[in-house]
């Protein structure tokens, strides 16, 4: 997972996309049928006019599994958002679980508090039963599973970025109160301006957030590697590519 989200996050950055967190306008046709490209350098060029549309390895122009070049562009442009946001997820979990920042409540029913006291978020994981680790990584599988099979595909026709509501397609057996973007609804009233500035935020700070997430697990990993962060992480002994190694 750790090695896919490398690749896919270097990939992505490199396009200049973006991400589309809010439904789009009915009126507004979608990149997987049209207008990618130019979608593409209005959106880099909002997310760093300085730089605008940069493309070397012309990523922008290919295809991939037969798929048409627009297909294309919206499933690398679904890559960069989802990896963006897990990367934020992720940098800010670290500093919040290094800080010793935890749930009051036990972890289990037998009264195991959260292990906070293992040391790095590294370590809080390895400390987890093995069962523990399984809810997550089952939960985080049963999201990436309804984001495919909801709603409009995003290489169909549909919005890359948009998660699909729990209220729509009937995947889900019984009603979900929630929906896992803006569960209250504090956005529905917000303009569309409003809306497509949050979404250029969105995107830059997903991609500072996948180096900030990559610098710490190097400089764990690495002493030295970062030297912005040398001192402020301990050394990891473990082995982030085996989740279940402990």
């Amino acid at each position: 997972f750790f090695v896919t989200m490398t690749k896919l996050s270097l990939i992505s950055l490199l396009i200049g996309s973006a991400a589309a967190f809010a439904p789009a306008p009915v009126a507004k046709t979608s990149v997987a049928l049209n207008g990618g490209m130019d979608d593409l350098k209005a959106i880099a060029e909002k997310s760093n006019p300085v730089l605008k549309f940069y493309d070397p390895l012309e990523l922008s122009s290919t295809t991939i599994w037969g798929n048409s070049n627009d297909e294309t562009i919206a499933f690398l442009r679904q890559s960069e958002i989802k990896h963006g946001r897990v990367a934020m997820a992720a940098f800010v979990g670290y500093i919040v679980q290094s800080n010793g920042i935890h749930f009051p409540w036990p972890i289990s029913t037998d009264g195991t508090p959260f292990p906070f006291a293992a040391g790095s978020p590294p370590e809080q994981w390895d400390a987890l039963s093995d069962a523990a680790k399984w809810q997550i990584i089952l939960f985080v599988g049963f999201l990436e599973w309804y984001s495919e099979a909801g709603g409009t595909h995003y290489m169909r026709g549909g919005v890359p970025g948009q998660f699909p509501k729990f209220s729509d397609g009937g995947l889900v057996p019984h009603p979900v109160p929630f929906n896992l973007f803006d569960p209250f609804g504090f956005s529905k009233n917000r303009s569309e301006e409003a809306k497509q500035n949050g979404l250029i935020k969105e995107l830059n700070n997903g991609r500072a957030a996948m180096f900030g997430i990559l610098g710490f697990i190097s400089e764990q990993r690495v002493e030295g590697s970062v030297p912005l962060l040398k001192g402020l992480v301990t050394h990891y002994d473990g082995e982030t590519m085996a989740p279940f190694a402990h």
